[in-house]
């Protein structure tokens, strides 16, 4: 009985922190560039006195699924999409770099190329800022270029190359800032392979199907694990009551 509560009550709890990990990911569904996450479960034995009969359930995370999104068309001159694997780079507060697949961009008031979220992109050379009163065009190899609104509309400049990146994916592990960082720390060397495609969004590649699926499955794992415990409660009373009667 002593192995059946260990076992089941750590995998009820474990179940519910896979239930959030679904959750998650269903409220993610239409998040650009987002990628999903995923769990597994896995058995430990339990050491102490005695022999190792005992064991529990925690969940192991796999990681993220990689499997590329759907792109959308936008027609936003800011809006680019990365075809294929690679990662855009953005710089942290702390001056970490951190990797995203959400290509929805904008211009600070201070001329800085952010994400929506805020967060500043990082270009070859460092923080990539625009001159005010231009227009901004993004070329499929990270280049960004600005055309004055006036009075020479015809005037291009290079104003910086966004730093696109390619590092393995075994490489990389997915934060609680929803980024993903190197598992070792460091920094990716800039692939000149990869490719945007502008006026385009990543869409998120959950699948929701698959997800709700998971989800009454991961209920219905949860309802056995209680009546687990439940059944081991009331053999435990039933065996103190005939201790009882013995005695």
């Amino acid at each position: 009985m002593d192995r059946l509560i260990y076992t089941s009550m750590t995998g009820a709890n474990h179940t519910l922190n896979q239930q959030a990990t679904v959750a998650h990911n269903l409220a993610n569904a239409t998040t650009t560039g987002y990628r999903a996450e995923n769990n597994a479960f896995r058995a430990v034995p339990v050491f102490g006195d005695g022999l190792p009969t005992r064991a529990f359930v925690v969940d192991s995370t796999i990681g993220a699924d990689f499997t590329p999104g759907t792109l959308q068309t936008t027609g936003r001159d800011l809006d680019v999409a990365i075809q294929g694997s690679g990662w855009i780079t953005v710089q942290l507060d702390n001056g970490e770099e951190a990797y995203t697949r959400n290509g929805s961009l904008q211009v600070s008031p201070n001329g800085i190329l952010l994400t929506q979220n805020g967060l500043r992109v990082k270009g070859d050379a460092g923080i990539i800022t625009v001159p005010p009163e231009t227009r901004i065009t993004i070329g499929v190899d990270g280049t960004v270029s600005s055309v004055p609104i006036n009075p020479q509309p015809n005037t291009v400049a290079l104003v910086g190359r966004i730093k696109l990146v390619d590092p393995p994916q075994d490489k990389l592990i997915k934060k609680a800032d929803g980024l993903f960082h190197l598992k070792d720390g460091g920094v990716v060397q800039a692939d000149a392979k990869v490719r945007l495609v502008d006026g385009t969004l990543e869409g998120s590649n959950v699948n929701v199907v698959h997800e709700m699926v998971s989800m009454i499955a991961l209920a219905r794992q949860f309802d056995m694990q209680m009546k687990i415990l439940e059944n081991a409660q009331q053999n435990a009373q039933q065996a103190s009551e005939i201790m009882v009667v013995r005695l």
